[in-house]
């Protein structure tokens, strides 16, 4: 299934995304990260070693929220949940790509033993504002 365009269009920019992921106790950890997309998913890059990685690997529901730079009224929700998780050097070539996006250079920050992932993030809902001001 097509992302919704005003999904694709935000996470192509350098909106920042809220990533909210449920704690082993229950509570909710809510992070700002980088984001991407590709055609069907919300692409999230981070480490395995990360506790929005544990939490997905425990229960891979995950909401995402990005709000535009230009306007607070531009922004999109997204609830879903993921479905893949890569690594390797596809995973590490994706935080290059995200940093020079954000940055505009490759990724500065040393990479750990445990290298990178990405979360594949399936849209399961979608609430927009987007446009609508």
């Amino acid at each position: 299934m097509a992302l919704d365009p005003d999904l694709h269009r935000l996470a192509k920019t350098t909106t920042l995304a809220t990533v909210v992921t449920q704690m082993p106790d229950g509570s909710f950890q809510a992070m700002p990260l980088w984001v991407d997309c590709d055609d069907d998913y919300v692409l999230i890059n981070t480490e395995p070693q990360r506790q929005r990685a544990k939490n997905v690997a425990r229960n891979p529901r995950m909401t995402v929220l990005l709000v535009s730079r230009e306007s607070d009224w531009d922004w999109i929700e997204v609830r879903g949940e993921v479905v893949e998780t890569v690594g390797g050097q596809e995973a590490r070539d994706h935080i290059d790509a995200l940093s020079r996006k954000y940055l505009g250079r490759d990724y500065p920050n040393p990479v750990g033993p445990q290298g990178r992932i990405i979360l594949k993030v399936r849209p399961d809902r979608v609430t927009s504002q987007a446009g609508r001001r």
